[in-house]
């Protein structure tokens, strides 16, 4: 019988954090102790190694996510493993888990089988506390803002144009539009506002942008959360906020270290949504892991439409990255998904949908070619995948030019990366990255959405209407304009329709609303029927969650 995620990771072998830090190079005393498993880094050691030389930085990204599995998180871990099984200094970045998917749809995000980071139901659960902390400064600047109204508005901001909306991590649809203050004078002033998830707050985007206090404290401190009537924006260091939300995320903005299920170190830090917000680990952790290891083994949400596309327009442009290689991630079930099979289907060999499918995995390669970073497939493998199905992936990556690796870390843990982690060391030896952003600073904002929309989507044209269009334009009056692009977008196909699987192209991508991130350093452009607030499915994972008779968490996965 195949155990389940959660037992294996019951059974793993923790050594404490001290020990694991010793691995890295971290001395005792720089590591905040939450408990024996998991620990923070100091600032101040963090500060002792900046003039160390970086190493190489190794993105995961992935095809279009299907209810089939990719097994992304897990291939990152698995081939940090494998990297640290061939004699190399390697250390994973990932992000940390929200509770809303874990107790949704999605699950948990600590990988699965024998690639995990544990203890995998802390991770998934409360951790060191960051995600409260972030949520409690988002909140700490609405409270701020609504008691400046009270108290006589001395800003004189304009009820009818507050931006800034409140948070909790959790989905909760019923939060999505609300009417607040109501009751009496004594409340404040009654408006329409609402909630968004914890990982779609832009103090989460910050948090993961931020290159230090001063940095944070900076970005909290451009937040736009309300204009005047005279259309001037109001920022969060006017309302004398940014300071005190700076104190909430002190603690929480040192990285956070883990360990594999072979006792490898990994940082786990920060996660803003991916198909939200830019779905990216913390440049803290990352920037601190190129410090510590030779080989960073990072990820980026969902497919590499969303995720590489942001972790490289975004992140890396922002915090002066270079991927030296990325690792696309497949699977045969998935990819037989794009080919039009439903999931009970998927149980025996498809040639023919298999070969349908595989346009989603060209569609992903071609795309991430256009950033000059080579690129590497990595077949997540599945007990009943079969010889042939393997054999017409392999062979499809190599009229790409590109080469492609059975990967069976699920089962084997770094034995089955091995192979791959050689390959991708000689990738990274060769040097021949020549990473670029899509598109330049200074394109004008429509034209750069226009741009992703084209040269990622396929589609014929991205679409706004006239308000979305003079709203974009005020931004770049008022000095804006250089800020990238954060697509908000189904992640479950290249259009904005989910059900349009494999890879389409021709339609119109519409822009319905755009919101900006001053702070964070983007502008959100929000396509077809996403949303900033998740609902929970109609049987959610919480149903299943429980505690057995020993005190034990069951149905985490």
């Amino acid at each position: 019988m195949v155990k389940s995620d959660i037992e294996i990771a019951r059974k793993a072998n923790m050594k404490p954090i001290i020990e694991v830090a010793k691995k890295a190079g971290i001395p005792q005393d720089a590591v905040l102790q939450f408990g024996p498993h998991k620990g923070k880094v100091s600032f101040e050691w963090l500060e002792s190694i900046k003039s160390k030389k970086d190493g190489k930085l190794i993105l995961v990204t992935a095809i279009s996510p299907t209810p089939a599995g990719e097994g992304k998180t897990t291939t990152t871990v698995g081939l940090g493993d494998g990297l640290n099984a061939i004699g190399k200094n390697a250390m994973v970045a990932l992000r940390e888990p929200s509770l809303g998917p874990c107790f949704g749809i999605k699950g948990g995000a600590a990988g699965g089988g024998y690639a995990q980071i544990v203890p995998m139901d802390d991770i998934n659960l409360h951790f060191t506390g960051d995600f409260h902390a972030i949520t409690s400064a988002h909140n700490l600047l609405s409270a701020m803002l609504d008691n400046h109204i009270h108290w006589g508005n001395e800003l004189g901001i304009d009820v009818r144009r507050v931006q800034w909306r409140r948070v909790l991590d959790m989905n909760d649809r019923a939060l999505r539009d609300i009417v607040s203050s109501i009751g009496g004078v004594g409340n404040g002033y009654p408006r329409q506002t609402g909630f968004d998830i914890t990982v779609a707050s832009e103090v989460m985007a910050i948090f993961c942008l931020a290159d230090g206090l001063q940095d944070l404290q900076k970005r909290l401190g451009d937040i736009v959360v309300a204009y005047t009537r005279e259309k001037k924006p109001i920022t969060a260091r006017e309302l004398k906020a940014d300071g005190p939300m700076t104190v909430l995320l002190k603690e929480a903005l040192m990285p956070n270290l883990v360990q594999t299920l072979e006792n490898n170190p990994a940082f786990v830090h920060g996660g803003p949504f991916a198909n939200i917000a830019h779905g990216c680990n913390s440049v803290s952790a990352t920037k601190s892991a190129l410090k510590i290891a030779d080989y960073v083994v990072t990820e980026a949400g969902f497919g590499a439409d969303l995720g590489a596309e942001k972790f490289f327009d975004i992140k890396c442009r922002k915090a002066g990255l270079k991927p030296e290689a990325v690792v696309l991630v497949a699977t045969i079930r998935a990819l037989k998904m794009h080919g039009g099979r439903k999931k009970d289907e998927l149980g025996q060999e498809d040639l023919d949908a298999l070969k349908d499918g595989l346009c989603n995995l060209g569609r992903h390669l071609e795309n991430v070619a256009k950033f000059g970073v080579p690129v590497t497939v990595a077949i997540n493998k599945f007990i009943l995948d079969t010889d042939a199905e393997i054999k017409m992936v392999k062979d499809f990556c190599t009229k790409m030019g590109v080469v492609a690796f059975e990967a069976t870390h699920w089962g084997e843990g770094s034995k089955g990366t091995k192979e791959l982690a050689k390959h991708i060391v000689s990738v990274v030896e060769k040097g021949e990255a020549n990473f670029k952003p899509l598109y330049k600073d200074d394109m004008p904002l429509f034209d750069k959405i226009n741009t992703i929309c084209k040269e990622i989507y396929r589609a014929d044209e991205a679409t706004a209407d006239t308000k979305v269009r003079q709203q974009l334009k005020q931004w770049e009056d008022e000095g804006y304009g250089n800020l990238p692009i954060c697509m908000a977008k189904t992640q479950m196909s290249f259009s904005t329709d989910p059900s349009l699987m494999g890879a389409p192209s021709g339609h119109s991508v519409n822009v319905r609303e755009v919101r900006l991130s001053a702070g964070a350093g983007f502008i959100v452009a929000i396509t077809g029927a996403i949303m900033t607030m998740p609902g929970l499915p109609k049987k959610p994972s919480a149903e299943t969650i429980v505690l057995d008779d020993k005190g034990n968490i069951q149905g985490l996965f």
